[in-house]
């Protein structure tokens, strides 16, 4: 059945681009300016509210993915623009910057509200082209300059991948249609119980673009580095364009679900990528820095989560990434009077190794009880045993935040009943799931043991920071594991940088400039 999507969600976009015209055009002054794109902001939530109120009056059949995925683009625009107007005042090309924010936030609309292939292809690469400009916006900034160029180059390699890999969905259905598509490959595994090559190719072409624009390994020194941007931009950047990927998957997950090689792909990049990136977090002090690595480190697990099958656990952590990470970055410059007032407290010493081991197997013992407890009490909303490993992975540190056992234990509670609630509403939202495959459920136990290193290596780094694994393993992971110096000489050696910004040597990337 094609996607219903309530009419109201659909006009999100246009809202934008309407907002454009008196930005492109008009001799107004600034302020007024401001105040255009303020009431696009204001609208655009109001419209998005009562899609949601037409949803639920009309019933269930229309997108509710899109429809909560429109609901979260509105309310970051509204505050990112908010934000901006604050932030840019005094500031020169503000009409410019508003064009290209209020282009931006268009095209991200028409992403997930629309539902033709082609449009979502061609609004996709809008808004990275539209990025392009926010991040450039300090002409006056070598490092901007440059690191926005190593973006650009591999968001065109992504674009030519999502090019291809549309062509071959639509070839393959006869409709660009995307619930026609799924429909055909719903049918197409009735018959035959695979894809066919083609389809299997364009599987791992989109993974392939999900990759790279999500800043996996190794193409992941642009999001690290473009922190010359204002910070707005990196609110935008982090909290919602770097997770359509996320979408994306989500949107298409029937089809990824029967492509073997995508959800390898998947599970083995996305891992790494989560495994490394966590580990190099832990050396930045730059609280931007720190978050760039984070949000490398989420997508990664993100992604990782899709190629498992875990799309309630994928979609809930989407949500919540897009809001934390907008708050994180629009509350950076409170970071040094946090510091301040932390530093009135009484430090706690280091937990123990013994401490952080106890504190997992009380994580998992208690995650175990609490699936006894929800699948007597409802059998039919099953959670995978993978989503809990990994939760209970997650919440351990918890254990050890508060004194007294009652406490962790009741903290632990609340969190995973905070979660529970939020699987079965994720459940609703995307429908019914595929259950995992065989090879899934292989690569589940992969990712686990993926985990575990991660929790093991942090927890024998805090417990031991003198230890000799921090001593070694510090230099490696404050210089990037050197992961990014091979992409970034390629792209400098396949389209050099302008003459007459100043050259910025690979090796300077492996410090993040920071």
């Amino acid at each position: 059945m094609p996607f219903l999507l309530p009419q109201l969600s659909t006009m999100l976009p246009w809202i934008y681009a309407l907002a454009l015209l008196p930005v492109a055009f008009g001799k107004a002054t600034v302020g007024r300016l401001w105040w255009s794109a303020r009431l696009a902001g204001y609208a655009g939530f109001a419209l998005v509210l009562t899609a949601l109120l037409q949803a639920a009056l009309d019933g269930p059949e229309n997108d509710r993915l899109g429809l909560a995925m429109a609901t979260l683009i509105s309310l970051l625009a509204l505050v990112i623009i908010d934000f901006s107007s604050r932030y840019l005042e005094g500031e020169q090309g503000q009409r410019r910057y508003l064009m290209s924010l209020l282009s931006t936030l268009a095209a991200v609309a028409f992403v997930v509200t629309c539902d033709d292939l082609y449009v979502l292809v061609g609004a996709w690469i809008i808004s990275s082209l539209s990025l392009h400009l926010l991040l450039t916006f300090y002409h006056d900034r070598p490092m901007a300059q440059v690191v926005a160029h190593k973006k650009f180059l591999a968001s065109r390699l992504a674009d030519i991948c999502l090019l291809i890999a549309a062509v071959l969905l639509v070839q393959a259905a006869d409709d660009s249609n995307i619930a026609m598509i799924l429909q055909h490959v719903a049918a197409r595994l009735q018959l035959s119980g695979s894809l066919s090559w083609d389809l299997q190719l364009a599987v791992v072409l989109l993974i392939l673009t999900v990759i790279l624009k999500s800043a996996q390994l190794p193409v992941h020194g642009w999001l690290i580095q473009v922190m010359e941007a204002p910070t707005p931009v990196s609110a935008l950047l982090h909290a919602g364009l770097v997770n359509l990927g996320g979408f994306v998957l989500l949107r298409f997950a029937p089809l990824l679900n029967a492509a073997p090689v995508a959800q390898t792909l998947l599970v083995v990049i996305g891992g790494l990528t989560a495994l490394l990136a966590s580990l190099v977090m832990m050396t930045r002090i730059s609280i931007k820095v720190r978050l760039a690595w984070s949000t490398c480190a989420q997508m990664g697990f993100m992604l990782l989560e899709c190629g498992l099958g875990l799309y309630e656990l994928a979609f809930v952590h989407l949500i919540a990434h897009s809001l934390y990470k907008a708050y994180a970055f629009l509350s950076a410059g409170e970071t040094v009077a946090q510091v301040r007032r932390q530093a009135l407290y009484e430090r706690r010493p280091p937990a123990t190794l013994s401490q952080i081991l106890l504190a997992l197997s009380i994580a998992a013992l208690w995650v175990a009880l609490l699936h006894v407890v929800w699948s007597q009490l409802l059998p039919t909303h099953e959670i995978p045993l993978m989503a809990l490993a990994v939760l209970a992975i997650g919440l351990a540190p918890w254990c050890m935040r508060l004194s007294g056992i009652l406490h962790n234990l009741g903290t632990l509670t609340v969190l995973l009943g905070i979660y529970l609630v939020w699987h079965v509403s994720a459940g609703y939202v995307l429908g019914a799931s595929p259950s995992p495959s065989a090879l899934q459920q292989n690569l589940a136990l992969i990712a686990i043991l993926m985990f575990l290193i991660l929790y093991l290596i942090q927890a024998l780094i805090l417990a031991r920071p003198q230890g000799a694994l921090a001593r070694r393993l510090y230099p490696l992971a404050f210089a990037g594991f050197f992961l990014d110096e091979h992409f970034t000489r390629l792209t400098f050696r396949l389209w050099p940088v302008r003459s007459q910004q100043r050259p910025i040597h690979a090796k300077e990337t492996a410090y993040d400039r920071a």
